[in-house]
C-alpha cells in the first residue's frame, strides 16, 4: 500500500482544452480585428480577461491540497492472472478537485480500467478498482500514482506522481497448473485433500502386522506371527517415503521455444512446481539444479515451507541464449548430490546432445536413477502432417518431417542406452510427468 502526501509540489501548469479553445477564439477575434479596427479594444479587454484567469487559475491550481491516495494490492502475483487493485483516494482541502488519475503499473503488465477521473469532494472518499495482469515473471515496481488537476476555472492543469514505489514479486501460475492437470493423474484425490490409500500387499517399506482380510494374496502372510497367534496375520506395506527427487532444469536457448502463448522453460517451471508439489504430499524431497542459465541450487527438502522456498529459488530465473553443458551438468550434480535420488531432466533434446546425455546418464546412473522429460514441439506435428499446398509449404513440411526423424532416432539411441525417457508436448508434459514419478515410486527402482 503506497499514501500520498498532502501537499503538492510547485508543478508547472499545463494548458487545459478549454483554455486552448479560448486561445483559438482570441486569436480568431485578433484576424477579425486586423481588418475591423472598430473590434480592437474589443479583443485588448478580451486578452486582459483571459490572462487575468489564467493567473488566477495558476493561483488556485497551486493552492490546492491533492487528497491522499492508498493502494490496496497483494504483494505477489501469478503470471497472467488477473487481479483487483484498489485506489483509496480521500478528498481534503477547501474546494472540490477534479482529477484523473492513471496508477503507474510496470511495462510487463496490462492494465483494464486506467486512467480513470473523478470529481472529489473535500472530507469524501472514492474507491476505485482496476486490473491487473503480468506478462511475464520475476521482480517488479509500481512508481507510484500518477494525479492530474485542474485550477478553479478549469484552464490550467498540474500533475504530480504521489506515493512510493512498490515492489512485487510475480510467480509462476502453479495453481492454474494444478487445476488442470492433477485429475489427468493417477492421484486424483488429491485435489480434493484426500490422500490416497494404503494398497494391502503392495509396495515397498513394512508398515505394520494386522489381521488377515479376504483377498491379501499369500504372500502376505506372516508365517511366524499366523503360528504365536493361531490366526492368520498379514504384513501390510506402503509405498516408501523420505525418498528424493532431483529436478535438473535446462535453461539454455531451446527452452526459449513457444507454444500457444507459453515457452517451453515456462511449460517446464509449472511442471516441475507441479511434481515438486505432489513429491511433497508423497512424504519426499524436492529439490533442483539449474544449468545453461543463472545457476540456481535447491537442495532437496521436505515440507510445506519448502516448497514455499523452492519456488522463491526459480520464480523470477528465465532462459538464456547459452548451450548446455550436460557432461558439466554431471560433474556439478555429482558434487552436490550424495544420496540416491530420482534425477529429473528437463530439456529439450536434440540429435547432437545424444552422446553427451548418454555419458551424463552412465554417470550420474551409477548411484542415481535418471530420467530424461524432453519437449515436444506440437508445430512441428503439425506441419509434418498438413498437406502442403504451395512449393513453400512442402519445403517447410519436408524439413519438419526431417527434423522428426532425427528426433526419433536420438531417442532411439538413448533408450538403447537405458536412458529412462519421457516425451510429451508442454501441455501434457505437467501430468505425464505425475504419472511417470508415481509409477517409478510404485515399480521400486527409486
Amino acid at each position: 500500500m503506497t499514501t500520498a502526501a498532502k501537499n503538492p509540489a510547485r508543478v508547472l501548469p499545463r494548458p487545459t482544452p478549454r483554455l486552448l479553445a479560448l486561445a483559438w477564439l482570441l486569436a480568431a477575434l485578433a484576424l477579425f480585428a486586423a481588418f475591423v479596427p472598430v473590434l480592437l479594444p474589443a479583443w485588448q479587454l478580451a486578452a486582459l480577461a483571459l490572462l487575468a484567469a489564467v493567473v488566477t487559475d495558476i493561483g488556485s491550481l497551486w493552492r490546492s491540497t491533492l487528497p491522499e491516495i492508498r493502494r490496496e494490492m497483494p504483494h505477489a502475483y501469478a503470471l497472467d492472472r488477473r487481479r483487483d487493485v484498489t485506489l483509496c483516494i480521500t478528498g481534503s482541502g477547501a474546494r472540490a478537485l477534479d482529477i484523473d488519475v492513471h496508477d503507474l503499473h510496470p511495462a510487463e503488465a496490462e492494465a483494464t480500467g486506467l486512467p480513470f477521473s473523478t470529481r472529489l469532494a473535500p472530507g469524501t472518499q472514492t474507491r476505485v478498482t482496476w486490473q491487473l495482469r503480468f506478462r511475464a515473471r520475476g521482480d517488479f515496481r509500481f512508481a507510484g500514482t500518477q494525479l492530474r488537476w485542474r485550477g478553479r476555472l478549469g484552464l490550467v492543469q498540474g500533475t504530480a506522481t504521489l506515493g512510493e514505489p512498490l515492489d512485487v514479486r510475480v510467480y509462476p501460475d502453479f495453481a492454474a497448473v494444478a487445476h488442470y492437470t492433477l485429475l489427468a493423474t493417477d492421484n486424483r484425490l488429491s485435489q480434493m485433500g484426500i490422500r490416497r490409500r494404503q494398497q494391502r500387499g503392495d509396495g515397498l517399506e513394512f508398515r505394520q502386522l494386522r489381521d488377515y482380510r479376504a483377498g491379501d494374496a499369500l504372500r502376505q502372510i506372516d508365517s511366524k506371527a499366523t503360528s504365536r497367534l493361531r490366526r492368520l496375520v498379514s504384513r501390510e506395506y506402503q509405498e516408501e517415503r523420505d525418498q528424493q527427487v532431483l529436478f535438473l532444469l535446462d535453461g539454455g536457448f531451446r527452452m526459449r521455444s513457444h507454444d500457444d502463448g507459453i515457452s517451453h522453460f515456462d511449460a517446464a517451471l509449472n511442471a516441475l512446481l507441479l511434481l515438486a508439489s505432489v513429491v511433497q504430499r508423497q512424504g519426499d524431497a524436492a529439490g533442483v539444479l539449474t544449468f545453461a542459465c543463472d545457476p540456481r541450487w535447491h537442495a532437496p527438502a521436505k515440507g510445506r515451507d519448502a516448497l514455499r522456498s523452492l519456488m522463491n529459488t526459480l520464480y523470477d530465473l528465465q532462459p538464456t541464449g547459452r548451450t548446455p553443458d550436460f557432461r558439466q551438468l554431471a560433474i556439478d550434480c555429482s558434487a552436490r548430490l550424495r544420496k540416491r535420488s530420482l534425477l529429473v531432466l528437463m530439456t529439450n533434446v536434440r540429435d547432437e546432445d545424444v552422446d553427451d546425455l548418454v555419458a551424463m546418464a552412465k554417470q550420474l546412473g551409477e548411484r542415481h536413477l535418471v530420467l530424461v522429460a524432453t519437449l515436444r514441439e506440437p508445430v512441428l506435428d503439425e506441419m509434418a502432417d498438413d498437406e502442403p499446398l504451395t512449393a513453400e509449404a512442402a519445403m517447410h513440411s519436408a524439413a519438419a518431417i526431417g527434423f522428426l526423424a532425427e528426433r526419433e532416432r536420438a531417442l532411439a539411441k538413448m533408450q538403447r542406452a537405458g536412458l529412462l525417457l519421457l516425451d510429451a508436448t508442454p501441455q501434457s508434459l505437467p501430468a505425464q510427468l505425475v504419472n511417470r514419478y508415481l509409477d517409478i515410486k510404485r515399480s521400486g527402482r527409486l
